[in-house]
């Protein structure tokens, strides 16, 4: 089976529905190849959603023999590669990072404030899986020249050398630095033995460096072929050449692919149509592209704009809303959502503002709306979350009034059968703390309230629960960890020590697993004060998302901005097209400034902004 004569690279333009597009050119070239050859096919994509996106597409056609759909990740899951060990769980290369972090601000505290130690080991962390995914060591950055630069910046130099052990042979990777080395293994494997079938990557731009060394082996079999989303065909030759020339092109929609031409060595006029198919508007993707022009060349619309025409008939599918409030943009954007609901025509908000898409979610509720949103929601903003949350707060401040309040009315304490008891000793507790004032309450004046309230056995529960907190001194991460879980479990367990409902339900499960998680590797994170544990717990609860159980509406979706190459809706809304939200503004760099960066071979901030614009094009289009 011959499908492609040699290395191929293939494109479809923006705002065609990729997986039904590239389903539609894989079943034209199998068309003269019997059935059971499609078997033979290996699809390597990024996502989970656009696996099953491509499976549906090649199923609507009829029974047929599906090819073999793997994400990029699962390499290698089905060889032997004798000396690669296990990936170090992202967390406890956290927890590494923030005791080395933690020894360095006791040496230099003018670096950053105590607070910031997570912060710092989150960057940090970006950081070394942008090292490994580029394939840039240590050396690399202790090589670079700081004499112009400030004190801090060779302090930065300084601190690479107390991560290199991380960079060593035989010592654990991450899990980016074992997908690299898995991509190279197989790189070295396939150039001497290559697959039988052809192996096609699909929907990937190569933006990471891993990613696109593994485009650059696949190119190189001899049935190998990549398929790209939204080539802009429009750019003309003279912007394509002024992307390369400038070091600062990276903020181009299209500089990703044209990265991947200039690795591959493919002349960009040479990316072969993977189909006939046009985008869905011609007019609309010519507009959007000569305005994507790149900041020096934006005087080229005053020669180039005469050859649009009439933009009539660019623009006549498209319509602008700017809203006053974000509130009028939910509502907005939720009434259309409707609409498009009671027409029958499917409907997608793509944003990458969290906060609009779940106010859009709370206003398509009062009419029974519930949109398939492929982020779920904030592990921290469950019931779950939030009561994880509120006790790692008990010892980390001295407990209010206020605080224990809140922290009594919550939905998860007081257990489940004596539910009512609860809520109404709360109340003549609230009751009493406003009438003679009880601004910090301790075990000690609780238990004293309780007697006198007939109310002892539920004020002893309180009480006892309270004494569970522990002390705001620094203490070991494992005593932190089985402190705050037997202080949340009784305080949902309530005075009859009911099974806790802390951790039942699709939320309950998923607080469980991250919870478990950072219970595991405890031992990893040194000694912790109470305020420094509260942090932690906000950073590893901010890291989890739960999908709702209930079904969703089969034709509203929320997308976030990458996910828009997924396609295929008739109504698309790009929601929080603002500045700061997308693009988003590049986090600050502790690290490398742009200089360095650009020195070392790493990523520039200007790369965040060609991602979101390539995004933006794709989901406009």
């Amino acid at each position: 089976m011959t499908l492609f004569p040699g290395p191929r690279l293939f494109a479809l333009p923006p705002g065609v529905d990729f997986p039904a597009a590239f389903a539609d050119g894989l079943r034209a070239r199998l068309a003269a190849c019997p059935p059971e050859a499609a078997a033979r096919v290996t699809v390597l994509v990024g996502t989970a959603r656009m696996r099953a996106r491509i499976a549906a597409a090649l199923a609507s056609g009829g029974p047929a023999v599906l090819p073999r759909l793997r994400l990029v990740t699962d390499l290698g899951a089905d060889m032997a590669m004798p000396g690669l060990l296990a990936a170090v769980p992202a967390l406890r290369r956290r927890l590494e990072l923030s005791v080395l972090i933690a020894r360095l601000l006791d040496l230099a505290p003018d670096l950053a404030p105590r607070a910031a130690v997570y912060d710092l080991a989150d960057s940090l962390a970006d950081l070394l899986d942008e090292m490994q995914g580029e394939g840039v060591t240590p050396d690399r950055i202790a090589a670079l020249d700081v004499s112009g630069h400030s004190a801090h910046w060779a302090r930065t130099q300084a601190f690479m050398g107390i991560v290199a052990p991380f960079f060593a042979d035989g010592a654990a990777p991450d899990a980016v630095a074992r997908q690299r080395m898995v991509v190279e293994r197989l790189a070295a494997r396939w150039r001497h033995d290559p697959p039988a079938g052809p192996v096609i990557v699909a929907g990937s731009t190569g933006s990471r460096g891993t990613t696109l060394r593994l485009m650059q082996t696949v190119a190189a079999l001899p049935q190998g072929a990549l398929v790209v989303p939204g080539f802009d065909r429009d750019t003309p030759p003279a912007v394509w050449q002024a992307m390369a020339d400038a070091p600062g092109g990276e903020d181009h929609p299209q500089f990703r692919l044209l990265r991947l031409c200039r690795t591959l060595e493919i002349p960009v006029a040479e990316v072969a149509p993977w189909t006939a198919d046009p985008p869905p508007d011609a007019a609309r993707n010519r507009l959007v592209s000569l305005s994507l022009r790149p900041a020096p060349v934006t005087d080229q619309w005053l020669a180039d704009g005469v050859a649009l025409g009439d933009l009539g008939a660019a623009t006549a599918r498209m319509t602008l809303i700017e809203a006053d409030t974000p509130r009028q943009e939910a509502m907005a954007i939720a009434l259309v959502l409707r609409h498009a609901a009671e027409e029958g025509r499917s409907a997608a908000l793509i944003s990458a503002d969290r906060a609009l898409t779940r106010r859009v979610t709370a206003a398509l509720d009062r009419w029974r709306i519930r949109p398939d949103d492929s982020a779920g929601q904030p592990l921290g903003l469950t019931a779950p979350g939030r009561l994880l949350r509120q006790t790692a707060e008990v010892p980390a401040a001295r407990m209010t009034a206020e605080a224990l309040l809140v922290l009594l009315k919550h939905p998860l304490v007081g257990g489940t059968t004596a539910r009512g008891d609860h809520l109404r000793l709360t109340r003549d507790l609230e009751l009493h703390i406003r009438d003679k004032g009880m601004p910090h309450p301790t075990p000690a004046t609780l238990a004293a309230w309780a007697a006198g309230a007939d109310a002892a056995a539920w004020g002893g529960w309180l009480a006892r629960c309270l004494a569970l907190a522990g002390d705001p001194e620094p203490a070991p991460l494992p005593e932190r960890t089985a402190r705050h879980r037997a202080l949340t479990e009784a305080l949902s367990g309530g005075p009859a020590g009911d099974p806790p409902a802390l951790w039942e339900g699709p939320a309950g499960e998923v607080a469980l697993a991250h919870f478990a998680a950072l219970e595991a590797e405890a031992a990893h994170g040194g000694a912790l004060s109470a305020a420094a544990y509260r942090d932690l717990v906000g950073v590893v609860l901010a890291r989890g998302e739960v999908r709702a159980t209930v079904a969703a509406h089969p034709l509203i979706r929320i997308l976030g901005p990458r996910e828009a190459r997924v396609g295929g809706s008739d109504l698309v809304i790009l929601g929080g097209l603002n500045d700061g939200t997308w693009p988003d503004r590049p986090p600050p760099d502790p690290w490398l400034n742009r200089r360095m960066r650009l020195d070392a071979g790493l990523l520039l901030p200007e790369g965040r902004i060609g991602l979101a614009a390539h995004d933006y094009q794709q989901a406009i289009a």
